[in-house]
């Protein structure tokens, strides 16, 4: 799915500080006037504040917290990740959408899109809400050429991405990762990554990487509401959820290529243990063989948690459910 003539459009009077004449626009997209002319009247009902001067053209002076394909792409900078979008007002999952995309021969780097996400799902099957207007709810297809053993690591590069943009956004916001999966703000959950794969033993027909972001909440159900806030509730005032979606993508894409060519996170580890909340903390473990306590010390170079344990011994964790004290109600 090439980029939208309404995309073109919009990125071109967003990257102007000045006017932008239609004919300009007619000639660098190769459209007519009246098309032009058409896609402005759109994104002027959309919400965008556009001025039209007449033998000037047109100039974007400012626009309200809009979610869409045209949006986004119209602010996309990247080579290939996010570079075609997917877009859904509502959808009951983006993970399911990007999955039967993947069947359907949908391209490495491709982006599902959602306003509103019905049925979405974090680790274990447990929901995840996503009310329109108010959250990113997006699933980003990947076909790796690496083995099946490496993509666990993905959820980690995601991770360190919304956790990077959310702090050059948000400076005033105490950022940090709960291993492996988890993004908070002031110890309380902003965002969930779930990681599915579709693969052989020896290899991988696709990854879909589904990432959950509470961004403009005001509230959350009972169940939630002790562990969740919105970037939105930390900040204090609305986000602009386009500009998220953009920096996460851009930054993926930048640490993807580095991964690529190590094919372990020895070049994040630094990075992610900066944010880990489970750095020297103690922590319990949820092992298929056994529940433990010790305390983390960071990742090393597979993405596994390092847990030093009350012997002195070290156990290496590469997945599976792990609790720290004092954080989602573990005491």
């Amino acid at each position: 799915m090439a980029i939208s003539t309404k995309a073109e459009i919009l990125k071109e009077i967003r990257s102007s500080s000045d006017h932008v004449s239609g004919q300009e626009l007619c000639e660098k997209l190769g459209i007519s006037r009246t098309a032009v002319w058409k896609v402005i009247k759109q994104l002027q009902a959309e919400g965008y504040d556009i001025e039209a001067v007449t033998n000037k053209g047109y100039r974007l002076l400012s626009y309200p917290d809009i979610l869409s394909g045209s949006e986004i792409m119209s602010r996309m900078q990247t080579q290939w990740a996010g570079k075609k979008v997917y877009f859904r007002k509502e959808t009951e999952s983006t993970n399911e959408d990007a999955k039967y995309l993947a069947e359907e021969g949908m391209d490495h780097g491709s982006l599902v899109v959602a306003d509103a996400q019905t049925g979405g799902k974090g680790r274990r099957g447990r929901g995840w809400e996503s009310p329109a207007g108010q959250s990113i709810s997006m699933s980003l297809l990947l076909r790796p050429t690496f083995s099946p053993d490496k993509a666990s690591m993905l959820t980690l590069l995601m991770a360190v991405s919304v956790a990077e943009v959310i702090n050059g956004l948000y400076p005033d916001m105490k950022v940090n990762i709960k291993w492996p999966n988890d993004v908070l703000v002031e110890e309380r959950k902003v965002c969930g990554i779930l990681t599915e794969m579709d693969a052989e033993p020896d290899f991988i027909h696709h990854v879909v990487i589904g990432v959950g972001i509470n961004v403009n909440q005001m509230s959350f159900s009972p169940e939630v509401e002790k562990i969740a806030t919105s970037l939105r509730l930390m900040h204090g005032e609305m986000i602009d959820r386009a500009q998220i979606i953009v920096g996460i993508m851009d930054y993926f894409e930048y640490y993807y290529g580095i991964f690529a060519e190590r094919l372990d996170v020895s070049d994040f580890v630094h990075i992610y243990d900066g944010y880990l909340i489970n750095r020297g903390r103690e922590v319990r473990v949820l092992d298929p063989k056994g529940e433990y306590t010790g305390v983390a010390e960071g990742i090393n170079d597979k993405g596994e948690l390092i847990v030093r344990l009350p012997d002195g011994g070290t156990s290496m964790v590469a997945s599976g459910e792990v609790s720290v004290r004092g954080i989602y109600g573990y005491v």
